[in-house]
């Protein structure tokens, strides 16, 4: 790594929704149950950031379709590590009051192995988010 470079390489997240007003609701309380503040606002857009690092819901006018799919090429799911077994069990409960389905709901909440301890959770527009017991 170059001299004065910071280690933190992740700068933003961009996810081009096709409904912003729909997608900010289930995204900004996630998101803001996290910790992470709203950062800009914009006719076509809104952030949140947590530090150094945003995330942007984006309803771009040059969005070439209105359907994610979380198992083409491309984005899979966004992880967040929420500090322990409690908060995962709290905030699955809360998500799906909020805008999001469980997804693996027979495996949950070791649908990510046997070691593993995680809500996977879907958008109605299916983007997918982890939530991971590991320290926030």
């Amino acid at each position: 790594m170059g001299a004065g470079r910071r280690e933190l390489m992740l700068h933003h997240v961009e996810l081009w929704v096709p409904d912003l007003a729909g997608s900010a609701g289930p995204w900004g309380w996630l998101l803001e149950e996290l910790g992470w503040t709203v950062f800009q606002d914009w006719p076509g857009g809104r952030s949140w950031k947590y530090g150094d690092v945003y995330l942007v819901l984006e309803q771009s006018p040059a969005l070439s379709g209105g359907v994610h799919d979380r198992l083409a090429p491309g984005l899979n799911h966004v992880a967040f590590s929420v500090g322990g077994r409690d908060r995962v069990d709290r905030l699955t409960e809360q998500a799906q009051r909020n805008g999001w389905s469980l997804l693996f709901a027979d495996r949950h909440p070791h649908a990510g192995g046997p070691d593993s301890y995680a809500a996977y959770l879907e958008d109605a527009w299916g983007y997918e988010v982890e939530l991971q017991d590991a320290p926030a």
